[in-house]
């Protein structure tokens, strides 16, 4: 007779068996699998939706400080920094494609004396003043910054020397014909206006040290008049 297997050793298996059977995982109906993975694609389609505007803002505030680092906060127009990066630019437009330009450089007359009389309040209204007042006369292709204390500089495009001329002496005239009076006081203002015409081959030293000299001539003729 064949020997049975002893009881003890049967329940033993079968508790095995069991405790087995419950750690298999249980089979997910296929209406829930296809719910949980509608509902994990939605929240990782936010998640990227979320981090790409977060994305976007960052950018947007990068772009903004870019530009403050490149602009004058007292008139809103280029400070040396930006001017520079445009006057790079434009010399290389220039020597790739032929084209003509001119560079003008404008300082203002009886500043010092507004700055002394009435204080750097009044200064920096009429620095703001006279920002304006240039970029609304020249073209919006055309390039101003204000580079130093009282001095600011112009960029024209396409346009030959006696046009340059014709816009630097514009320029001088609209600052004198122009009202500065703030708070009942009035300030004598004017402006001398040099300027240099961009050729093949210059760098930006170059340009800026002859439109230099030319501002500190047509000053110098200014006065001469004047006396």
């Amino acid at each position: 007779m064949a020997r049975g297997v002893p009881r003890e050793r049967e329940k033993t298996g079968d508790k095995r068996r069991a405790r087995l059977r419950e750690r298999e995982p249980k089979p997910v109906p296929r209406k829930a699998k296809a719910g949980n993975s509608r509902s994990l694609a939605s929240k990782l389609a936010a998640e990227v939706d979320a981090l790409r505007e977060q994305l976007m803002a960052e950018r947007a505030r990068i772009a903004e400080l870019e530009t403050r680092v490149d602009e004058d906060p007292l008139t809103g127009l280029l400070n040396w920094r930006g001017f520079m990066k445009a006057l790079g630019r434009t010399l290389a437009y220039a020597r790739r494609y032929k084209a003509t330009g001119a560079l003008l450089f404008l300082d203002l007359d009886g500043f010092k004396a507004v700055n002394d009389r009435h204080g750097h309040a009044a200064g920096d209204w009429v620095l703001g003043r006279v920002g304006r007042l240039i970029a609304g006369a020249v073209r919006a292709s055309d390039v101003v910054a204000r580079v130093g204390g009282d001095e600011f500089v112009v960029l024209l495009w396409n346009l030959n020397e006696a046009q340059a001329i014709a816009k630097a002496r514009a320029l001088e005239a609209l600052i004198a014909e122009s009202s500065f009076e703030q708070k009942g006081k009035r300030y004598a203002i004017g402006l001398s206006a040099g300027l240099t015409m961009l050729s093949d081959g210059d760098t930006t030293e170059a340009v800026l040290a002859r439109a230099d000299t030319a501002m500190y001539a047509r000053k110098r003729e200014r006065k001469k008049r004047e006396a």
